[in-house]
């Protein structure tokens, strides 16, 4: 098994490193979240790391970049204070990919591939046409990590768009069905399937050799 300690990590290339780094966490999710400016500017950009907060109220956030440098999606949402998130599926992933390109803030990256804006009544951030899962959000909150100047914003759902064939009795989201795709590193796409779901899980009968710390506190 290779192994790279801390001092090994910092004096990697810099391109090796981040690859390293932004792979070995695992598979992300692939969103794209639109956005648009005071101007008008449709925005689109595909972020890797929406992540789940609370179902009650139902709370996403992203971790964006330090805006050291102009960040047109984070400039978006502070303006107006809405935006949308929107499932990368795999028709799409070339353009999506491309969303990653730094363009100027006149620019819409909706104006630069095939993908395309879709607007529903409420909102003026645009969806992103076809995508299975569209979600109305309403900014709420950020906070920046002192460690590297990135920040994480926290958002509120508003509205959730879900293709018909994808929502189980339950509730469950059968992402699969949608061929919604996932993000390995920076630009490793896949599309993952699901084989199976497992039931709630509960303790199982203690076992007799732990009859002795059945009054004590475990950690």
């Amino acid at each position: 098994m290779k192994h790279f300690s801390q001092n090994e990590i910092a004096q990697l290339e810099h391109l090796y490193k981040i690859n390293l780094i932004n792979s070995c966490s695992g598979f992300k999710s692939a969103n794209l979240i639109g956005s648009k400016s005071m101007d008008g500017i449709s925005n689109v950009a595909v972020f890797s790391s929406v992540t789940h907060f609370g179902s009650s109220p139902a709370i996403l956030g992203f971790l964006m970049r330090p805006t050291s440098v102009p960040r047109n999606t984070y400039s978006n949402i502070r303006e107006t204070g809405s935006y949308t998130i929107n499932h990368i599926h795999s028709e799409i992933i070339e353009d999506a990919h491309h969303t990653s390109a730094k363009y100027d803030k006149k620019i819409s990256e909706f104006d630069m591939t095939k993908l395309r804006e879709e607007y529903k009544e409420h909102y003026d951030a645009p969806f992103v046409k076809g995508a299975p899962v569209q979600i109305g959000m309403r900014y709420l909150e950020e906070y920046k990590i002192r460690a590297n100047g990135t920040i994480m914003l926290i958002g509120e759902v508003m509205d959730i768009f879900i293709k018909d064939d994808l929502l189980r009795p339950d509730g469950f989201v059968d992402l699969s069905k949608g061929n919604v795709a996932a993000i390995n590193g920076l630009d490793g796409y896949v599309v993952p399937d699901l084989p199976k779901r497992m039931p709630y899980q509960r303790p199982k009968k203690i076992h007799k050799r732990y009859k002795n710390f059945e009054n004590m506190d475990l950690i």
